[in-house]
């Protein structure tokens, strides 16, 4: 059975009108550790209310995994980087996740560590 991990893990959703901004704001997360991995989905179609018009327009979901202590850094960053006006950023509670996956989510988020496998690979170049 895969490991609980209460309260450790987020996946936080938004949407970009193109790939292109999509695979931009994914990288600078990955890049800054702010996510371990952003997957691109789409085209979607998205089907919404923006000021009093029902809109339906192609966009593209990226699923931010990340840790629950970055939530706010990571909405300050796509806030930043984001071209809509109010782009969609949620976030959605992690519950469960395989051992390995979670421990190398979590070592893949936040500051920078050196573990015992890089410093060796590192030595052996």
């Amino acid at each position: 059975m895969p490991a609980r991990t209460p309260h450790k893990l987020r996946g936080i959703l938004t949407t970009t009108g193109t790939e292109e901004q999509a695979l931009s704001l994914a990288r600078a997360l990955v890049a800054e550790r702010l996510a371990a991995c952003v997957n691109i989905i789409g085209p979607v179609r998205s089907v919404y209310r923006w000021r009093d018009a029902i809109e339906d327009d192609r966009e593209f979901l990226l699923l931010i995994k990340t840790r629950a202590t970055l939530y706010m850094k990571v909405e300050r960053r796509v806030r930043e980087l984001h071209t809509y006006e109010v782009p969609e950023v949620i976030a959605l509670t992690l519950d469960r996740g395989s051992p390995p996956y979670v421990q190398w989510l979590l070592d893949s988020t936040g500051t920078e560590r050196t573990t015992a496998k890089s410093r060796t690979r590192k030595l052996s170049r």
